[in-house]
């Protein structure tokens, strides 16, 4: 009896490491199977050759830190003009549109009223009077000289006579306020209509007014952007306020193309923190869309600090099913798979935040991924 059941427990413990590695393959190969890829695949040297494949290795640089903010397009008061007509009257002609571009100088609107052609009446006779009066002033100085008018009569008729040239200013500078030219007003060019002008080169970014309107001199006909001081207002958290200073690098996207990346720098920092605990950082643009829009919304990293980090070039980076992976090479056209993390881009280098430690010394396939990662789902596959 006791020989029976020694030679049964031989037995079983021979049969144990057996069927333990039996699960143990049985898991690689499920494992194997949920991923639907394997990790290494043989290449031809025709086949190295034909896809272009660069090697190199991880590399160790200077990359910026990032903080991501979000932000809008904004634009100075100094750059934005409300377009008033000074003396009111009624809107005759328009053609602007809200978007449309405007030139300095370039007639925006014409303006209606009879109150426009009594203030070139009134200017034209004051000056007629006044053309009078200095003459008679002249007289009855030179009679003074002689005694032979009383000192009375001089001093009204000098009365009268600056009482005159005041009342001409002041016209005067009514019509210039209408961009009416004083000096080349005369009796024939009269008219009961008066142009618009644009004051700065932009575009129209509200239209008030439509024809026919009459309008009082407080009244805001239109709104002119000039976009040569653009810029982007970047909402700070407070957490971050202390990260952020003038001189920065920006990296800005926008909605619409959330892709593509435009240079900026921070010029100024604002240090009041509202009731949203943020605080304004103003961007200037490097370079920007031509449609570019106050109010536009917008993305931002700004670059606050430098540090070492490990890197590879972003040619290096394949995605599938939601992962990153890179491939080492071994030599012979030997290929494997493995998964990194990646963080910040800077001027085609990406950094690698996790799995370098097994990338470390090793060649690394840097340029045309992609095509080792087709030959290896291409394997799988068969």
């Amino acid at each position: 009896m006791k020989f029976m059941f020694t030679k049964y427990l031989s037995v079983l413990l021979l049969t144990i490491p057996f069927a333990a590695c039996s699960s143990a393959d049985k898991a690689v190969e499920t494992e194997a199977s949920a991923s639907g890829i394997k990790n290494e695949v043989v290449l031809t040297a025709e086949q190295v050759s034909k896809a272009q494949i660069v090697t190199g290795e991880l590399i160790t640089q200077k990359m910026n830190t990032i903080v991501t903010v979000n932000g809008v397009v904004d634009v100075p008061p100094q750059n934005m003009v409300s377009v008033s007509f000074p003396l009111g009257g009624y809107l005759k002609y328009t053609k602007l549109l809200p978007g449309m571009h405007v030139s300095r100088g370039e007639i925006i609107a014409q303006m209606e009223d009879q109150s426009l052609v009594q203030l070139q009446q009134d200017y034209l006779v004051t000056k007629a009077k006044l053309e009078y009066l200095e003459k008679e002033y002249n007289r009855q100085k030179e009679l003074n000289a002689d005694k032979v008018n009383s000192d009375k009569t001089l001093q009204q008729v000098t009365a009268d006579y600056t009482s005159q040239k005041i009342m001409l200013k002041g016209y005067a500078e009514k019509l210039r306020l209408i961009n009416i030219s004083p000096e080349r007003l005369t009796e024939e060019k009269i008219s009961r209509q008066v142009a618009l002008y644009s004051p700065i080169n932009g575009y129209v970014s509200k239209v008030n007014v439509n024809t026919g309107k009459f309008v009082q001199p407080t009244d805001v006909l239109f709104e002119l952007i000039n976009p040569d001081d653009i810029h982007a207002a970047l909402s700070i958290f407070e957490k971050d306020l202390g990260k952020v200073s003038i001189g920065q690098k920006v990296k800005i996207s926008f909605v619409d193309e959330p892709d593509k990346e435009y240079e900026g720098e921070v010029i100024l920092v604002n240090r009041n923190v509202d009731e949203n605990r943020t605080a304004i950082a103003h961007c200037h643009f490097i370079s920007h869309p031509k449609q570019l829009l106050p109010g536009m919304f917008l993305n931002a990293r700004i670059q606050v600090k430098e540090v070492m980090v490990n890197v590879l070039p972003e040619g290096a980076i394949v995605r599938f099913e939601n992962k990153e992976y890179v491939f080492t090479s071994s030599g012979a056209g030997n290929y494997s798979l493995v998964e990194v993390g990646t963080g910040e881009k800077d001027k085609g280098m990406v950094e690698i935040k996790s799995g370098f430690e097994a990338l470390t010394g090793k060649k690394i396939v840097t340029a045309n991924a992609y095509s080792v990662l087709g030959a290896l789902k291409n394997t799988g596959e068969e």
